[in-house]
């Protein structure tokens, strides 16, 4: 993603053909195999406590989505080596204006109940996520869809028109018609999200039921999920699609420390780690710990820190420029991170197309002009930056934090969360008492999902409260433009808005540098920061 090529080669894929191998995921510490792969073995993955239940339209960050995503397939899914999507669920997307689609999905698919998954289960689960009512947190991904507005109004006081979106009509059992507000060149990539994933029946007869125990149609079902401790989930053997795992059993292990799980990791108590901690990364000691362990992938992520509007004194954009400008982005990333990041200098990470470099011109380290708008912003008081202490995220926060302090002479303080799940409830309650860390892994290979869902009015991942009309109306028309380089071109004059106004400082997009166990022979780290499941080999 460091660069300004469009999109990359394939990731790379770690392998190990001759080690003395450990036991199965867990890591009891008994003698492994030379290596063979064992289909029947088990795969356990770092993992932090989800914000919410793990259903597909309430689930929008990393904790939740390495159980969910597994657990359900969308109509359209993403090659874990270079983003590009591709048909699913999906038999066939058609359109003759990029405004109404006919979609015929593949029969003789099941969900884990055994039931067949059919049209009606897209339809209605899409419908149950954009009812208003529903409180659900994916809301806003639907919005392209005609009838959108009838099932969640703008004002949020206001009764719905309906509980169902007149853009959405089932045509038969394995078909169905969307129709969109206005064209939309981005639709049949969007709909790999996970918010798009069908729900079945059973979901609507109770959903507080489903919600402790989730059927999907993924290739893999859930067991069982202990709060703070674990989640569980085996293969489904039924699985139709093209990314079946061959492994049987996945646990996702809950750790408040990313430290304790990289140690785990290196005593083979867990298979797999996204990102390193910071005492790895300090002179590069991770290189001599992992050596062949060693995962690289390709990300299209990046790191900001959020700047609420709503927060006393923070409405300043001179302050906002102060901040940001007072950030030693290059020396925090080289001396803290290892070099396992690099300085963002704009809203869209460095692996979408339609990235720029330098569209953030307050995001270069300048002591000098960042002095002169703290005082041109007479902001008086105290700074914090808030965020879960976990996943390796306090240090460079509190570096950043200190480098603040060093260039404006104010007081900033680090804030932590006891960890993601409650960090994420006070970020979208809108309870941020001073900046917050508000990171950004893409949910779909698209330059709109760097800014729709984040700097849109009442977008749902729109951490800082964001609102400017002008950035409204270039996304509104970068979305209804059907030639994509055309749209493209709309969707980079937001940004440049966006980069004048600083909701959010960019701070530094991840490399992708992960961890395996020696019981792991193959993994591949996905664009989205997270193990592809599909690639996965465990040994004997």
């Amino acid at each position: 993603m460091w660069g300004s090529r469009r999109f990359w080669g394939a990731a790379a894929v770690v392998t190990t053909l001759s080690l003395v191998l450990t036991a199965c995921g867990g890591g009891s510490g008994r003698s492994g195999s030379s290596g063979e792969a064992d289909p029947n073995g088990t795969f356990t993955v770092y993992g932090t406590e989800p914000q919410n239940t793990l259903i597909p339209t309430n689930t929008n960050e990393l904790g939740g989505s390495k159980a969910v995503d597994p657990m359900f397939s969308e109509l359209v899914a993403y090659r874990g080596d270079n983003a590009q999507p591709y048909n699913q669920m999906a038999e066939s997307i058609t359109t003759t204006d990029s405004k109404v689609y006919d979609i015929k999905i593949k029969q003789g698919w099941k969900f884990h109940d055994g039931t067949e998954v059919k049209a009606k289960n897209f339809v209605d689960a899409w419908n149950y996520g954009a009812y208003a009512p529903n409180g659900q947190i994916n809301s806003t991904f639907f919005e392209n869809i005609q009838g959108y507005d009838d099932v969640h109004p703008a004002d949020e006081n206001a009764k719905p028109a309906t509980d169902k979106m007149s853009g959405l009509v089932v045509k038969g059992d394995y078909e169905f018609e969307v129709t969109l507000k206005a064209p939309f060149s981005v639709f049949t990539t969007k709909i790999g999200y996970t918010a798009f994933a069908p729900l079945p029946d059973v979901f609507f007869k109770d959903p507080k039921a489903f919600a402790a125990h989730p059927i999907g149609n993924g290739p893999m079902k859930f067991v069982s999920r202990t709060p703070n401790v674990d989640i569980r989930l085996t293969r489904f053997d039924d699985y139709q699609g093209q990314d079946k795992v061959k492994f049987k059993d996945l646990v996702v292990k809950i750790y408040a420390s990313q430290e304790t799980a990289y140690q785990d990791l290196l005593s083979n108590r867990v298979d797999f780690i996204e990102t390193l901690p910071p005492s790895a990364l300090a002179g590069n000691k991770y290189k001599a710990d992992l050596k062949n362990n060693l995962v690289i992938g390709n990300l299209l992520a990046i790191s900001a820190i959020a700047v609420p509007y709503y927060v006393p004194g923070y409405n300043n954009p001179d302050l906002r420029k102060a901040i940001s400008m007072a950030i030693d982005r290059t020396q925090i990333t080289k001396t803290v991170m290892n070099d396992t990041y690099v300085p963002a200098d704009g809203y869209v990470s460095q692996g979408i197309a339609g990235y720029r470099p330098g569209v953030c011109q307050f995001c270069k380290f300048d002591p000098a002009a960042a002095k002169a708008a703290f005082q041109r912003s007479g902001f008086k008081g105290k700074l914090t930056i808030a965020s879960n202490a976990d996943g390796g995220r306090k240090e460079p926060l509190v570096a950043a934090c200190n480098s603040i302090k060093n260039v404006l002479g104010v007081e900033c303080d680090f804030v932590p969360a006891t960890d993601f799940g409650q960090w994420r409830s006070i970020v979208t309650g809108h309870k941020l008492t001073g900046m917050g860390r508000s990171d950004w892994s893409a949910d779909y290979p698209s330059i709109e999902d760097f800014l729709n869902p984040i700097y849109r009015t009442g977008a749902s991942s729109n951490d800082s409260t964001y609102s400017n009309p002008a950035v409204d109306n270039l996304l509104k028309q970068a979305d209804s433009t059907a030639d994509k380089d055309a749209a493209i071109r709309i969707y980079q004059q937001a940004e440049d808005l966006i980069a004048q106004d600083l909701p959010s400082i960019p701070v530094w997009d991840e490399k992708g540098v992960a961890a395996k166990s020696d019981h792991v022979k193959t993994v591949t780290l996905d664009f989205r920061r997270r193990a592809d499941y599909s690639s996965v080999e465990v040994t004997k």
